[in-house]
């Protein structure tokens, strides 16, 4: 039965030399995978180049109660975008979190607030001029989606010189009896991540070192919570863009 939905663009991978297979979280059926044409001419329906990361994609399929992959007819951009695919910082970023949202959606179904926030984001990224630095934005991102998981940080017990229990998601005056934790000289920097927003992140300063910690204890707090999270290839590079 042939279906529109609207999505955005996780993962791409080869398939054969006719296909590839696209991993898109879609508003209407949360995570979905698509069979997709290689495109070989200008006029098909279905170009390569739109099924980038975090591509926000309107996609025609067929789709069937039976199958676990259903193929696509059509495909157009919903929202183009104005400057993510073209600004080496913002293109790593993209790259990253699609990455991250290709993991941690594995088991996602329809979730109208998370798909919106996701357009939100992504939009909001896309539009962002270079007067004002995206370089804590994914550390926004991923702190702001926790909540969508039920993973949020509690932070109403936070005290100066607490620790961070990161298995409880809390703040504990006393050192928790596993190893999963933030000693209090680094748990401050989880209640500073949770401060920050799109629109004042520019204003929290960070340097490579601090930047890079940051990231690594997101990537480590996802990993704790979700069933086989790996550690991202595209961390690496996301760490040598803002060097």
């Amino acid at each position: 039965m042939l279906q529109t939905t609207r999505g955005i663009v996780v993962h791409t991978v080869k398939y054969s030399d006719a296909a590839n297979i696209v991993h898109v979280y879609t508003q209407e059926r949360g995570r979905t995978a698509f069979l997709v044409p290689a495109a070989r001419r200008k006029k098909s329906p279905t170009r390569s180049g739109l099924f980038q990361p975090l591509a926000m994609v309107e996609i025609v399929a067929d789709f069937r109660s039976t199958a676990s992959i259903h193929r696509v007819r059509e495909a157009k951009a919903w929202r183009p975008f104005v400057s993510l695919p073209y600004e080496p910082v913002k293109a790593a970023v993209a790259l990253f979190l699609a990455e991250f949202l290709y993991r941690a959606l594995r088991e996602e179904g329809v979730n109208e607030p998370l798909f919106a926030y996701l357009e939100h984001s992504i939009s909001w990224l896309d539009a962002a001029d270079r007067s004002r630095s995206v370089a804590n934005f994914h550390l926004v991102f991923l702190m702001r989606f926790s909540r969508f998981l039920g993973l949020y940080p509690n932070t109403e017990d936070y005290r100066e010189g607490c620790f961070f229990d990161l298995q409880n998601a809390c703040f504990t005056v006393s050192q928790p009896l596993h190893n999963a934790f933030l000693m209090p000289d680094e748990a401050g920097r989880i209640r500073l991540m949770m401060r920050m927003n799109y629109e004042t992140m520019h204003l929290f300063a960070m340097n490579r070192m601090e930047r890079n910690r940051c990231v690594e204890i997101i990537n480590d707090y996802y990993r704790l919570h979700l069933p086989d999270f790996p550690k991202l290839k595209s961390l690496d590079v996301l760490k040598e863009v803002f060097g």
